[in-house]
């Protein structure tokens, strides 16, 4: 006897696919199964199967499912990029008291107190100016109190000042960065065992830093 499996595939395909299903009915009597298209004899065990047939009830025809990628694909298809890192935002600064330059994470430092003679508010010399009896009298009320001295008034007295800065570009940021690393590995490799500790923290934080430099 063939499966059943078989006689109904077999019964599917008999009906065509004009319609959207068929009945099949299945007939048992004396230890035989027996499927037909029509009802069972009378004295036949009888079971109605209802048959789907393939094709939708309009005519249209179903779309073939995407069959699944094959290893050799998946093992060629390239790795999923990581997103690049943000480009290092880095300002280049002047420094108030004596002009020279440097690079901070920070484009806005906080002002701060610096001695009145390191700004070269005295531009002549100060023996030339306060050095004898003779020479000019200044109206400074420090020197009224018994502080008759120019270098006195220069180094006592503060003034409030700030430094200047300005962000940097991409390019130039990454080259300070660069500079910046390579001077602290020098250091590094040079270090003693005691001294590494804050100087490898640097690195990391430049390393860091210079992943969006590409």
């Amino acid at each position: 006897m063939r499966p059943v499996h078989v006689l109904l595939a077999a019964l599917a395909l008999a009906t065509g696919g004009d319609v959207a299903a068929e009945t099949v009915y299945k007939c048992q009597a004396g230890g035989q199964t027996i499927y037909q298209q029509t009802p069972c004899a009378k004295n036949q065990r009888q079971q109605a199967i209802q048959l789907q047939d393939s094709a939708p009830a309009d005519g249209r025809v179903a779309p073939m499912p995407e069959p699944p990628p094959s290893r050799e694909a998946v093992d060629e298809a390239p790795p999923p990029t990581a997103p690049m890192a943000p480009a290092p935002v880095l300002y280049g600064c002047i420094r108030a008291t004596d002009g020279k330059p440097y690079t901070s994470d920070n484009g806005h430092p906080e002002p701060y107190m610096a001695p009145l003679g390191v700004l070269g508010a005295i531009t002549p010399s100060l023996a030339d100016t306060y050095g004898s009896r003779d020479a000019a009298v200044a109206s400074a009320p420090e020197l009224n109190r018994g502080k008759g001295n120019a270098a006195a008034v220069a180094t006592s007295n503060y003034v409030w000042v700030q430094d200047q800065c300005r962000r940097l570009s991409p390019t130039e940021a990454c080259q300070a960065l660069r500079g910046d690393a390579e001077a602290n590995q020098r250091l590094l490799r040079n270090a003693f065992k005691s001294e590494r500790a804050p100087l490898e923290a640097k690195d990391a934080r430049l390393q860091a830093q210079l992943k969006g430099c590409g």
